[in-house]
């Protein structure tokens, strides 16, 4: 890991193991649209908007409550030149209990302020961290991409509208 990758960090109410199972629903709190499975090493999952965004993302490590690694691979990113900029990065969950709550840090390594996505990206990473994951840990319900909606409603839940140039 370096200094300047995207890093987002919460505590929680809740054990490790909740923290845990909580990050691999991520239908619950990425995307509604994700097909496949995560939390055991080999298990492979694709994120896909159409025509936008998609990758694969792939277990590497998974050491329940304690941390899970998604290797990218496969990805596409429609609004930056290097279409392919996620590829060869990892996203990683480290999940620590504190004082009686646990703390999630979350890391895209190889996500870094000289990209090209990084605004995008990091913007949307950090609203679905902080905001969603934390959401399905403390009451059940994330606010994941849903089916059905626009890429201009979920820009827009994330600060990205002008960023993706949709603003009107």
């Amino acid at each position: 890991m370096n200094a300047d990758d995207f890093t987002a960090t919460i505590t929680v109410d809740a054990t490790a193991a909740e923290a845990f199972d909580a990050v691999n629903d991520v239908r619950g709190w990425w995307s509604e649209t994700i097909e496949g499975t995560s939390g055991a090493v080999g298990d492979s999952y694709r994120f896909e908007v159409p025509d936008v965004h998609r990758c694969t993302m792939t277990t590497t490590e998974s050491i329940p409550g304690v941390r899970l690694v998604w290797h990218v691979s496969d990805s596409y990113l429609s609004f930056i030149a290097d279409t392919t900029e996620w590829d060869d990065t990892d996203v990683v969950f480290d999940i620590a209990e504190h004082d009686g709550k646990t703390e999630i840090r979350f890391t895209h390594v190889g996500l870094r302020p000289a990209d090209e996505c990084y605004a995008v990206c990091s913007n949307a990473w950090g609203a679905y961290v902080t905001e969603s994951l934390r959401s399905l840990i403390t009451t059940g319900q994330g606010d994941p991409f849903r089916r059905g909606t626009t890429l201009e409603a979920e820009a827009s839940k994330h600060g990205n509208t002008d960023l993706l140039g949709l603003s009107s």
